[in-house]
C-alpha cells in the first residue's frame, strides 16, 4: 500500500511539473462541443449564475472564442463583420435577437461584391478599450471583412485601461500588446494577475479548467432553452437626479488627449491592417433632472464630456 500511494503521488508531482511546462490550456480552451455537437453562442461567455443563465465568466479567451459562432469556418460568399464593444454591445438585460448585430443581420444587407453581410457580436461587458484591443488581437484570426469599434469616454481614462478582470487575467497577451503598439499603460500595474510556478500546474489552474469543462457542459443547457443570461423583473433605472458634482475620476479640467487612451484606439486600427474600422462614439443618455446644467448623466460632468467630444 505504501508503494502504491508512493508511486502514485510520485505521477501525480511529475503530471504537474510537465502541466506547468507546457502550459497547455489555450490549446484545451479550443476544445469545445460549440459549432459541432451544439451551435456556437451568439455572444462571448459571461455571466455571475450559470446555473441559471447556462453561461458564465471565465478568463481564456480561446475557450470564449471556441463557444462563438465566430469560430465556424468563414464561407466563400460571406462579407464578415466584427461588432466590438462593452455591455450595450453584447445586449445587458437583451435576448440575443435584440443585440445590435442581431439587428444589422435581419436588415440582410449585402456587400458592395455582393456578398452577405454577416455580423459578429463580440462586444463583452466592462468598459475598457483595452480590453478590446485585447479580444480584437485575437478576432483577427477569424478573417474579419470590417471592423465596427462601439466605444466612450469611459472607457478611455488611460487609468482605466487594466480596470477589466479580462485585461487582468491575461497580463502576457496584454504586455505583448503594450510593447508592440508602444501603448501609455503600465506592464507592471499591480493589478495585472501574475502566475507563479505553483499557479500554473493543474493543482493551480484547477478553476480555469473547471470553467472550460463548465462552459462545454452549459452549451447542451444554452442550447436546449436559448437562456444565456438572466432578466431580472425589476432592475434600477437610470439615475437622472444628481449632487452637485464636477468629478470626473481624478482628472481636473480641462481633459486633455493625453489623458485618454486614444493610443489604444490607434494600436486597434493599425492591427486591423488592411480591414477597414469604423469608430462609433456610443450614444449618451442626457438628463433633464436636478443639476442636470453640470452633469449629462451618473457617468459625466458635462466638461468632461465636452472635452472628449473635442
Amino acid at each position: 500500500m505504501i508503494r502504491v500511494i508512493l508511486k502514485a503521488l510520485g505521477l501525480f508531482v511529475i503530471l504537474n511539473v510537465l502541466y506547468a511546462l507546457l502550459d497547455p490550456l489555450p490549446v484545451l480552451g479550443r476544445v469545445s462541443i460549440y459549432n459541432t455537437i451544439v451551435p456556437g453562442r451568439e455572444r462571448l461567455p459571461f455571466g455571475e449564475a450559470p446555473d441559471k443563465a447556462y453561461n458564465l465568466s471565465l478568463y481564456s479567451i480561446e475557450a470564449m472564442f471556441a463557444s462563438h459562432e465566430v469560430a465556424m469556418p468563414k464561407a466563400a460568399d460571406e462579407y464578415r463583420v466584427f461588432v466590438m464593444g462593452d455591455s450595450s454591445v453584447w445586449g445587458y438585460l437583451l435576448e440575443p435577437k435584440d443585440t445590435l448585430s442581431s439587428y444589422l443581420n435581419q436588415m440582410g444587407i449585402a456587400a458592395p461584391d455582393g456578398k452577405e453581410m454577416r455580423f459578429y457580436n463580440l462586444g463583452h461587458p466592462t468598459i475598457s478599450q483595452a480590453k478590446d484591443l485585447l479580444l480584437l488581437s485575437y478576432a483577427m484570426d477569424y478573417e474579419p471583412d470590417l471592423i465596427i469599434w462601439l466605444t466612450t469616454l469611459e472607457a478611455a481614462p488611460s487609468s482605466k485601461q487594466v480596470f477589466s478582470p479580462l485585461v487582468q487575467n491575461n497580463p502576457e497577451r496584454m504586455r505583448e500588446l503594450i510593447d508592440t503598439y508602444d501603448l501609455n499603460i503600465d506592464p507592471n500595474a499591480p493589478s495585472f494577475v501574475d502566475r507563479t510556478a505553483w499557479d500554473r500546474t493543474i493543482i493551480g489552474e484547477r478553476r480555469a479548467l473547471a470553467d472550460v469543462v463548465r462552459l462545454n457542459l452549459y452549451g447542451v443547457m444554452w442550447a436546449s432553452t436559448g437562456i444565456d443570461q438572466l432578466y431580472p423583473e425589476d432592475y434600477e433605472p437610470r439615475q437622472e437626479d444628481f449632487e452637485e458634482d464636477y468629478s470626473f475620476y481624478e482628472f481636473e479640467p480641462p481633459l486633455t488627449a493625453d489623458d485618454l487612451a486614444f493610443d489604444v484606439i490607434g494600436a486597434g486600427i493599425e492591427m486591423a491592417g488592411e480591414v477597414p474600422v469604423i469608430l462609433v462614439n456610443e450614444p449618451i443618455f442626457i438628463s433633464m433632472g436636478e443639476n442636470s446644467d453640470i452633469r449629462y448623466n451618473f457617468f459625466y460632468p458635462r466638461w468632461a464630456y465636452d472635452d472628449y467630444r473635442g
